[in-house]
């Protein structure tokens, strides 16, 4: 039987109709946000249980209700960014996470550090978005999908650097510390506390009321963009940085075959035809984008930015660890204060591990000046100019002036937060 017309038309009409109504549906469950909860929705609404099926249908796009804020350190290796953890981790309502970024780097590009790969950047940058979204939100869980071996029932004792978070290596992540375990070095957290939960690390996660995060694996600012403008965050920024001169001589002592050239021409004068001048170069580059972004102040940086430069801090550093918390709107407790105290007066022998924290910091940020050549530091002035300019790094014009303490070769400079 033919169909007239007529019902051709009706039957398209209809088809029209239903594709219609399915993308509204999709759109209206896909964007839409659950009501703020208030006295009003709580106790007034005529229709709970339609506000509950909506909260529950539409879970996808959710502001930050509870005001925590994510702290991310931004920095690049050698440039104090462990010491700046400190300040966060020793918070009493701060849940700190050293290097998590560590795991993806290695799983998805192992040998990343030697690949100058556009391609691998961008999924190490696509990837280390998605964890620290994840992460800022109390799911550790996510973590498990860069861990190896793989986590079995939610519990590994391969996380990096577990016994650098103070928050891992207490109640209730870890119940089976005494009274006189309170202040536990790094490695004594790892055999007194076992294999680590992330279920447990999940839960105190959520009891802190702010999270930060420490990074030397994302290059510059901008690659934060899209977690700086997301409305489920509140993001802030501490961009660290160190005069370059003194991060190369410190990657030479703490990398020692990495930097091995250096070393070479450091000791002999004489400068390696096939030296790696990108382990300079590419550290300089990177500070000078992503300072220019933060210095440019874009909308999308307002009141989330601070750059801090290592030699401030370590001068001043319970001056300057004031004026990050006030940057970021949280209370400074005496645990911050108390730990400053103690980690920034050390003699020789408390630096003696690579990643330690106690330091003598004012002696440590100029000690560089004794470590390089004045052949090197010349190169390093040339190479990097913009950027020691920019950030008010003065150059050494002779080895009398390098050597000679009492010239500093740090300008004065306020660089005052984006707000």
């Amino acid at each position: 039987m033919q169909c007239s017309w007529k019902a051709v038309l009706l039957l398209a009409l209809a088809s029209i109709a239903i594709q219609y109504t399915a993308i509204r549906t999709f759109t209206a469950k896909s964007f839409h946000s659950c009501p703020i909860p208030n006295p009003v929705n709580c106790s007034l609404s005529q229709d709970t249980d339609a506000a509950d099926r909506l909260c529950d249908e539409s879970p996808t796009f959710s502001y930050n209700l509870s005001r925590k804020t994510h702290v991310l350190i931004l920095a690049t290796t050698r440039s104090g960014s462990s010491f700046v953890g400190q300040l966060f981790n020793q918070h009493f309502d701060v849940f700190y996470l050293f290097e998590p970024l560590y795991h993806v780097q290695y799983t998805l590009i192992p040998k990343l550090t030697q690949s100058k790969s556009t391609t691998d950047r961008r999924v190490m940058l696509g990837a280390s978005r998605d964890l620290l979204r994840s992460l800022y939100d109390c799911d550790l869980y996510f973590l498990e999908n860069y861990i190896k071996p793989q986590p079995v029932n939610h519990t590994t004792d391969r996380l990096f650097r577990r016994g650098a978070s103070k928050a891992l290596c207490s109640p209730p992540v870890c119940e089976s510390l005494g009274a006189v375990d309170l202040h536990l070095e790094e490695g004594d957290c790892v055999k007194k506390c076992g294999t680590l939960n992330l279920t447990l690390a999940t839960e105190s996660c959520r009891e802190h009321g702010h999270v930060a995060i420490k990074t030397v694996r994302v290059p510059e600012v901008s690659d934060l963009r899209a977690l700086v403008e997301d409305p489920r965050l509140n993001l802030k920024v501490i961009q660290l940085v160190r005069d370059p001169r003194g991060i190369l001589a410190s990657r030479s002592e703490t990398f020692r075959d990495t930097y091995r050239l250096w070393r070479i021409w450091d000791g002999t004068g004489r400068k390696p035809y096939n030296l790696d001048v990108t382990q300079l170069t590419t550290v300089c580059e990177d500070f000078w984008n992503s300072v220019s972004t933060g210095l440019n102040r874009p909308p999308w940086l307002k009141g989330k930015y601070m750059l801090v430069r290592y030699e401030d801090l370590a001068r001043n550093p319970m001056k300057k660890t004031e004026e990050i918390y006030d940057f970021l709107g949280i209370p400074m407790d005496s645990n911050v204060e108390r730990w400053i105290q103690n980690n920034t007066r050390g003699d020789r022998s408390s630096s003696k591990h690579k990643y330690g924290t106690v330091r003598n910091s004012a002696a440590t940020a100029e000690k560089w000046r004794f470590r390089l050549s004045y052949e090197i530091v010349a190169f390093t002035q040339h190479a990097c100019q913009q950027v020691l300019a920019q950030l008010g790094y003065k150059t050494a014009g002779s080895e009398e002036e390098l050597k000679n303490l009492s010239i500093s070769l740090v300008e004065e400079r306020d660089f005052l937060p984006f707000s």
